[in-house]
Formats: C-alpha cells, sequence, structure tokens
C-alpha cells in the first residue's frame, strides 16, 4: 500500500483523498528502494522539489551541476539497482545528456524527471526562458528518445499508466528512461485509473531446449571449457548464477576488464582478467585455447577485447546474453539468460581443479620505503589495504588500466565506466556511491586530468559528510591519450593546469585529511592514517606524485605497441 502524503485533494464521488502527480511519482520510486534523489534546483522544478521536500522516505540530493548529479545518480544506481535525478527544463537537461548517454551505453537503470514550463504556457506557444525561443517545447523531449529506453510527456490523466510503465522499462532493459512534466501540473491529482499488468519477461521453453541441447553437444565433445563474465553479468544480477555455475562445472572463469568484478576473484577457479594481446599470456592461452568458451553477458567493443586482438572461436562458444543465446553459429532468441545458466548446471559436466595456483600480477609487494611512485610500487600497495565489502571507484585512463588487474576481495563493488568512457566520471560517480551506500568503505581512484572536470563534487561530500579515501595519481596530464595518440609527441592539448589538489578541500570550505606523497613509505604511511581519519568521520584525500609521467601499467604499454604497428602499417600501404 503506498503511504499517504499530505497535499491530497478530495474526490466529490468518494471522499478519499487523491494523490497528486508529484506525490504518486515519488511513491512509485519509493518502492523500487530510491531513497535519495539527485540533481540540481531550477525554475521549472521548483514544484516537484516543493513536493518532495514535504514527502516522508526521500531526500533532494543537490549537485553542483547537472552533469555531476547525473554520475552521482550513476553510482547510486550500480549499488541499489536503480536511481533518479530531477533537472530543470532544456538547460538542465541537455547537460545531463552525458551522464544520461552513458547510462544507456553501461546499462544503468536511471529515472531522468524534468520539469518543464507551465502546460497553459506551452499550449500557448510562449517564448519562455530555457527554450529556443519558438514556441517549440518537444524538441529536448525528441531528443532524449534517442539516448533513453522510454519517453514520456506525464500529465494527471496518464500518470498511473506512465509512471509504472518507465520505471518497467528501466528494471526490464537496465537503461535511462525520461519524464517530463510541466511544473504546474505536478500538484494536480491524478486520474485514478487500474494500473496495468506489466507482463514478466519469460523464456519460450522450446528454444531454450534447442540452445541447451546445442550447448550440450559442445560440451560433450569438450576436455578444456572456460567461464568469461562479463558487464552485463553484473548489470543484470547475474552473478549469483554464474558462480553457481563455476561450482558445479569446475573451470576455470575468466572476466573481461568491462566486468571487473563481475566474478569473486578470490573464487579458487578464478584466473584473473582476459585482455586479448594486452593483458596475460598465461590467461590468453587459457581462454584462446579452450574448446568451449561459455561466455556470459559479453560486450565485443573494441576496448573491452583489446582493439578486437581478442580470438574467440565462435564455433566453439556459448554466448549468452540477457534475454538471447547464441551457441556457435545459431541464434535462440526469447531465451533468458538465468533459465540458460540454470539448464547448463544440470547438464552434469564436472572438469578438474586448476592444474596449479594462480598467481597475480600484483600479489608481492616489492621495493624498499623509498622507491619513487610507480605502478609496481603502487598497485601491489591498493590491493594489500583493499577490504570485504569495499565500494571502488576507477577513473578512466590510467588507473583504471591498472586497478584492471588488481585482485579484488570478496563482496567488493567495482565501479568503472569501461564503455562510455567519459573522463571525469568517477569522482561524482563516488559522491553518488557514498550516498548510496553511507556505511561502506568508498576508494576513489582518479587522475589529476579527470579531477579537474569535476572536482566540484568534492564540496558535495563534504557537505553531505561523505568520507571516501581519494587517490589522486598527479602524472602531469592526460596520460592515457598520450598513449593513444601514436601519430605525433608532445602534444600540448594533452597538458593541463598544475593544481594543488590538497588544498581542494579547503577551498570548498571542509576539512579533510590531506598529503601529498612521492615515495612507496609515504604512501604507505598515508594508507595507514587514511584509514584512521575515515573512522573519525573525515574525507581522506591523497596526492599521488608520479616518478613518471609516462609510467603505465603493462596492458597500456602493450596496447601502445599495438597502435604503433599499425600506424606502421597504414603509413607503408
Amino acid at each position: 500500500m503506498r503511504s499517504m502524503t499530505a497535499g491530497g485533494s478530495s474526490s466529490p464521488q468518494t471522499g478519499m483523498v487523491q494523490k497528486t502527480l508529484g506525490q504518486y511519482l515519488f511513491d512509485c520510486l519509493k518502492l523500487e528502494g530510491i531513497n535519495e534523489i539527485f540533481g540540481v534546483a531550477g525554475d521549472y522544478n521548483f514544484t516537484l522539489l516543493d513536493t518532495l521536500e514535504q514527502y516522508n522516505g526521500i531526500r533532494f540530493v543537490s549537485g553542483r551541476n547537472e552533469l555531476n548529479s547525473g554520475y552521482a545518480a550513476d553510482g547510486y544506481a550500480r549499488i541499489k539497482k536503480m536511481s533518479a535525478l530531477i533537472t530543470t527544463f532544456g538547460v538542465g537537461e541537455l547537460s545531463a545528456c552525458n551522464p544520461i548517454a552513458g547510462a544507456n551505453s553501461e546499462h544503468v537503470p536511471l529515472i531522468h524527471i524534468v520539469g518543464a514550463p507551465p502546460d497553459k504556457d506551452q499550449k500557448a506557444h510562449k517564448l519562455m526562458h530555457h527554450t529556443m525561443m519558438d514556441g517549440n517545447f518537444n524538441v529536448f523531449h525528441k531528443m532524449y528518445e534517442l539516448i533513453t529506453a522510454y519517453s514520456a510527456v506525464l500529465t494527471p490523466e496518464n500518470a498511473e499508466i506512465e509512471i509504472p510503465a518507465a520505471i518497467h522499462m528501466a528494471k526490464e532493459k537496465k537503461k535511462p528512461v525520461y519524464l517530463v512534466v510541466a511544473n504546474d501540473l505536478v500538484t494536480k491529482p491524478i486520474m485514478t485509473r487500474r494500473e496495468p499488468e506489466l507482463p514478466r519477461p519469460m523464456s519460450n521453453l522450446k528454444t531454450l531446449q534447442a540452445a541447451m541441447d546445442h550447448a550440450r553437444q559442445l560440451l560433450e565433445r569438450a576436455h578444456h571449457p572456460v567461464i568469461l563474465v562479463d558487464v552485463k553479468t553484473m548489470r543484470f544480477n547475474l552473478e549469483t548464477a554464474v558462480r553457481n555455475l563455476a561450482d558445479t562445472m569446475n573451470v576455470p572463469v575468466a572476466s573481461m576488464i568491462f566486468g571487473k568484478g563481475a566474478f569473486d576473484e578470490t573464487h579458487p577457479n578464478y584466473i584473473g582478467m582476459y585482455e586479448g594481446s594486452f593483458g596475460s599470456s598465461e590467461v590468453q592461452n587459457v581462454i584462446e585455447n579452450a574448446d568451449c568458451v561459455i561466455a556470459v553477458g559479453m560486450v565485443r567493443a573494441d576496448n573491452n577485447t583489446a582493439n578486437f586482438t581478442a580470438k574467440l572461436n565462435p564455433l566453439v562458444t556459448i554466448d549468452i546474453q540477457p534475454d538471447m543465446v547464441k551457441v556457435a553459429e545459431a541464434e535462440y532468441p526469447n531465451v533468458l539468460a538465468p533459465d540458460m545458466l540454470l539448464a547448463l548446471q544440470k547438464v552434469g559436466y564436472k572438469g578438474n581443479s586448476l592444474a596449479r595456483k594462480t598467481i597475480f600480477p600484483y600479489d608481492q609487494i616489492t621495493g624498499s620505503a623509498d622507491d619513487s611512485l610507480t605502478g609496481a610500487v603502487y598497485y601491489p600497495r591498493f590491493q594489500q589495504m583493499l577490504m570485504e565489502g569495499d565500494i571502488i571507484i576507477a577513473e578512466t585512463g590510467t588507473l583504471y588500466n591498472g586497478l584492471a588487474r588488481v585482485r579484488l576481495p570478496h563482496n567488493v563493488t567495482y565501479i568503472a565506466q569501461g564503455g562510455w568512457e567519459s573522463i571525469g566520471y568517477a569522482t561524482p560517480s563516488a559522491f553518488g556511491a557514498c550516498i548510496a551506500a553511507p556505511d561502506r568503505r568508498v576508494l576513489l581512484f582518479t587522475g589529476d586530468g579527470s579531477l579537474q572536470l569535476t572536482a566540484q563534487e568534492i564540496s558535495s561530500m563534504l557537505y553531505y559528510g561523505c568520507k571516501p579515501i581519494i587517490f589522486v595519481l598527479n602524472n602531469d596530464g592526460y596520460t592515457i591519450e598520450k598513449y593513444l595518440n601514436v601519430k605525433t609527441e608532445d602534444q600540448q592539448y594533452n597538458n593541463i593546469p598544475r593544481w594543488s589538489y590538497p588544498k581542494l578541500a579547503e577551498a570548498f570550505g571542509g576539512d579533510a585529511f590531506t598529503v601529498t606523497v612521492r615515495t612507496s613509505g609515504e604512501l604507505e604511511q598515508a594508507i595507514t592514517q587514511a584509514e584512521k581519519e575515515r573512522i573519525g568521520g573525515r574525507l581522506c584525500f591523497i596526492e599521488m606524485i608520479a616518478a613518471d609521467p609516462m609510467d603505465a601499467p603493462e596492458n597500456m604499454r602493450r596496447m601502445r605497441n599495438y597502435l604503433e604497428k599499425q600506424e606502421k602499417l597504414r603509413s607503408q600501404n
């Protein structure tokens, strides 16, 4: 039963209190476990925010701009499975296009709510601020249709149909949806209708059986099968089903870089990250020499397959997607991943235990306390400091590539924008994570270049009492971009201004533990002290000065070598 909130009106026919559009909207979000809504105030969403201030159970979390609030909502959704964002019409919603498109690309369910000019003014085609000054109020809606899974203009007449339909679509497709409402309609009572029964997706049983028969043929011939997990394993909540399959089959398990964190990396069958020719040659050999690959939720994108150097034989691959399965060259639509994974468990395949214990790149800390900071120094220390239950947010770039090879403890939430790769995502996403899980430790790993895009959200962290530990790798510019550009050297556009990063907290009016470190010993001391300060309730900020601005993990160096060879071949043709 939905909670009753003051402000509704009475129906003359029944005498019962009718919900307003705004109250009904927040009721629906609350039922999905959304307790916070991110956004930025603007005059066209004042009525929404006034209604929210009077509503019990959901609070408004204000960001410094709509771009950052969208990223924060994205990070929140990756922990709580759904989030909401409120912006104003035109100027606000356009600033949020980047995070909404990113949520679409990354399969993140997010409800974007836009407060629009008064309905009467729209119908009169008045020239209102935040518009194109042509009387057309539908232009931004049309833009959002291209980057969301569902969109609707809310009215009191359609609210009970459109709001549940939008939420249903966000949950089923794991995509953002868009709802726009005129600010003078938010407090209008909704027209009560019988809410439609939304269909629950189900597998076609005959197709499922055909897919299983085909998969069984592959497994019966297989001597070296493997499981390969990817990002949609996380997005579609398939982690437990995949782990159960791994336990039943007892075969090696690897993950793609997009799918980092989708499989328990403490599991005895986990062998590491498969990054094509850019990653571990041992993992590459196991995956590419397998005679049956069970790939779960795989995305065959360029940066997920190491510039398409990942070589998976399609004829021995069982490709399980959320709502379809492909076995070798045959496609089986309308087969849901949970059903296929459960059916595979029942095949009865049982492999041998792994031939040898897997050695991970950063298992051993080496060097002395006086060693300057390089990846070989700090990645093992990061791995050592991680704890069960942590939330890790990795920024696109050098740290994203390096952290891919750090072995995670049990029950860690790993957040990274592998596909969309919008630099600056990680800092506001970490803010969203702090709001979603205030009792968990949040660790943000970002670079100096990325931080300069969205540093304002450190202010929000301080304002809302968040206490993450923030590591900023100061390598004097966009190192990842320098690695990607093999055509020219010393690009001026990849340099950035030098900030006094530890002074940001003071500039933002907050109290924080801040330190700059240059050696292994200093980093060790900073990590120890930061944990004490965090427990004491302070945000912690550790600036790491890279000994060599071009230092990078092995996978980035291999990527650079590959790009150089490709460029040389192009120049010869």
